[in-house]
This record gives C-alpha cells, sequence and structure tokens, in this order.
C-alpha cells in the first residue's frame, strides 16, 4: 500500500510538471503578460531587495567598527538603525557628489559646443581656401559659400516650436516616469530598511520555512549554493568598486601630468562608468573626449590615446587582478563572462554574468575537488585490500 502511494505521488508531481508546461506552451502570450504586470506590481519590492543586499555590505562593515563588543543596552538598541542610515547616506551621497561634479561641466561643454560651432566652420573654411591648391574642386565650393546662422538657428527654433503639442506630451511622459522612478526607489528604499533591521528575524523565519517543508539533504545543497552565490556577488561588488576608485584615481592623476583639461570631472565620471565591467570606462572615455573636444580637438586625440594605453593596462591587468581574485575567478572567465553576459543581457548581464561566473565555477571546482577525493579513497582502500 505504502508503495503504491510513493507511486501515485510521483505520477502526481510528473503529472503536474508536464500540465505545466502545456499550459505555458498553449498560452504563452496570456502567460507573459500576467508574468509582465506582476513583474510590474513587484519590481519596486525586487528593486528594494537588491538595494538591501548592496547596503548590507556597507552596513556589516560600519558595524564591525561601530561599538562591535559593547554591552551598552541603548547603544546595542541603535547601532543597527544608525548603519543602516550611514550606509544609504554614503550610497546616496556618492550618487549626488558624482552628479554633482560631472553635470555642471557638461552643461557647460554643450554650451560652448553650440556657441563655438560657427567660428569652428569659419576656420574650417578659410583653411580650406587658403590651402586650394591642395582641394581645388572644394575650395571653389566652400569659397563661395555663406550660411546666415541666424536664419537656421530661426528655421531650427520654427520646427521644434511646430511640434510643441508632442513635445508638450513627451515633455508629461517625461515626468510623469521621472515621478514614477522616484516612487519606486523611494518604496525600494522603505522595503531595503525594513529588510536590514529585521535581517535576523527574516533569516530565522527561512531556516524555520526549510526545516518544514524541504528534505534535509535539500536543505544542506540549498544552503551550500546560497552561500557560495553571497560569497561571489559581495566580492564581485566590493572589488568592482575598489577597481572603479583606481581607475578614477589613475585617469585623473594621469590627466593632470599631461595637463589635460576638466580631469577631476572626467576622472570622476570614468570612475562611476567603470563599475560597469571592462567596457564601462570606454563610455567614461566618450564623454571626456566630447569634453576635452570643445577645448582643443589636439588634446582631445591625446586623451583618446590615453586612455587606450590605460584601458590596456585596466582590462589586462588591474580588472583581472582585482575583480577575478577577489571572487576566485581567472581572467579569462572574468573576459568570457563579461563577453557573454553583455551580448545576452546588456549592461545588467554583465554585473551579473561575472559573480554568477564566479559561483558555477566555485561549485564546479567544490564538487570536483570532492569527487576526487571520494576516488582517491576508493582507490586506496582497493590497494589496502590488495
Amino acid at each position: 500500500m505504502i508503495y503504491i502511494n510513493k507511486n501515485f505521488k510521483t505520477f502526481i508531481k510528473y503529472g503536474l510538471c508536464i500540465a505545466i508546461l502545456l499550459l505555458m506552451v498553449i498560452r504563452f502570450d496570456k502567460i507573459f503578460i500576467l508574468v509582465s504586470h506582476i513583474w510590474t506590481a513587484a519590481f519596486p519590492l525586487i528593486l528594494g531587495c537588491l538595494f538591501a543586499y548592496v547596503l548590507n555590505i556597507i552596513m556589516r562593515a560600519l558595524e564591525k567598527h561601530w561599538f562591535p563588543t559593547t554591552n551598552n543596552m541603548a547603544v546595542i538598541r541603535v547601532r543597527r538603525g544608525v548603519c543602516v542610515f550611514l550606509s544609504i547616506f554614503l550610497v546616496f551621497g556618492a550618487i549626488f557628489l558624482i552628479i554633482r561634479i560631472v553635470l555642471p561641466e557638461l552643461v557647460e561643454a554643450f554650451s560652448v559646443i553650440a556657441n563655438e560651432i560657427p567660428v569652428y566652420f569659419e576656420k574650417v573654411q578659410h583653411w580650406i581656401v587658403v590651402n586650394g591648391d591642395m582641394f581645388p574642386s572644394l575650395a571653389e565650393k566652400i569659397g563661395g559659400m555663406e550660411i546666415n546662422w541666424q536664419e537656421m538657428f530661426n528655421k531650427i527654433f520654427t520646427y521644434v516650436t511646430s511640434g510643441f503639442s508632442s513635445m508638450l506630451n513627451s515633455a508629461f511622459t517625461f515626468v510623469f516616469q521621472i515621478m514614477s522612478s522616484l516612487v519606486n526607489v523611494t518604496i525600494a528604499t522603505i522595503f531595503a530598511v525594513y529588510i536590514l533591521l529585521n535581517k535576523e528575524k527574516l533569516q530565522s523565519q527561512a531556516k524555520i520555512f526549510q526545516s518544514v517543508y524541504m528534505k534535509k539533504s535539500y536543505v544542506k545543497r540549498m544552503n551550500h549554493v546560497i552561500y557560495t552565490a553571497n560569497e561571489s556577488f559581495t566580492s564581485f561588488i566590493t572589488g568592482q568598486c575598489v577597481e572603479a576608485v583606481i581607475l578614477g584615481i589613475l585617469c585623473t592623476v594621469g590627466m593632470l601630468i599631461l595637463r589635460f583639461p576638466y580631469a577631476p570631472m572626467v576622472g570622476t565620471f570614468i570612475g562611476a562608468t567603470a563599475l560597469i565591467p571592462m567596457v564601462g570606462a570606454y563610455i567614461g572615455a566618450f564623454v571626456g573626449a566630447f569634453m576635452i573636444f570643445t577645448v582643443s580637438p589636439i588634446q582631445a586625440v591625446g586623451f583618446i590615446i590615453f586612455i587606450i594605453i590605460l584601458q590596456q593596462l585596466e582590462g589586462n591587468l588591474i580588472y583581472p587582478k582585482v575583480v577575478g581574485a577577489s571572487i576566485g575567478l581567472p581572467g579569462i572567465w572574468v573576459l568570457a563572462a563579461v563577453t557573454i553576459g553583455g551580448g545576452l543581457g546588456g549592461i545588467p548581464g554583465m554585473l551579473i554574468g561575472v559573480p554568477l561566473t564566479a559561483t558555477i565555477y566555485r561549485l564546479i571546482c567544490l564538487d570536483v575537488q570532492e569527487r576526487t577525493r571520494h576516488e582517491d579513497i576508493s582507490i586506496d582502500s582497493k590497494k589496502t585490500e590488495e
């Protein structure tokens, strides 16, 4: 009877799995819409979990230095709250500082470009006319060309104002998206604070859930995977931040030595974008080259050469050593994870790909070591019997 019941349970289990798979294939469009709605509704909470995970790394470091061995109950009660507040302050403070340094200089660069376009064009036109023997046909066309910049700007203004209604709708949409993002960030922050303040209680509830609903063998394997993944992701986030700071400092110091303009701003921006594995600094370099171009096109070329050299140093030496060593992943696998993750999921794919690959790499290495150890034991026992 027990044997029949076990077979029946197995049949029900596999039958439900097959039915769910068939339902997903047949009603894929409906299920996709349902999942999209659930994802949209739960997104602030998911974002809050991710935010809590990042804040937890900072919070643990602060708790190690904020009266870690005190017996004062008043300090113990407020210690977690103070460390959570300081963690949030550090994260948002860093974001505000980066925006405060970068944004004004970027706006000024756009203003300079807009004002200097006519001057640049006239210089190029004059150079071609003077050196007309090198470009005879081009010099003939350019020499007689006259551009009324005021008329051109008036036409642009007329075109822009003619589409005012569509721009107004776009502006309303933009404002709505900004407000929606602010609401999501606020909810995510509140949810993250709740998670951090009740971290031990939530961990205890998770352990009770595992012990009640899961087999001990499954619990052991799951906890092993979670522990390994947590180590990999924590080490990756820490190493990535260290690498970004190193690159930002090297870029700023190098630009100051070579006397490039906007050194603090460009170095800060490149350090911030370097949080994106390997390719992030190239994004910052493009913006930096644009900024320097507004001052001197020749210096912009020199800056590009400087960044190429710095990126070779960063991509082949600093990144694999700092991030690769911190997560226990060889440099070749870091590069492979960034390439494949970026191809599949863009920037989020890069950010997730490296620690995910490190987790899989560690689990496989541990499994290989365990299997090899058992094989060595079995071989030794056979030799002993002989």
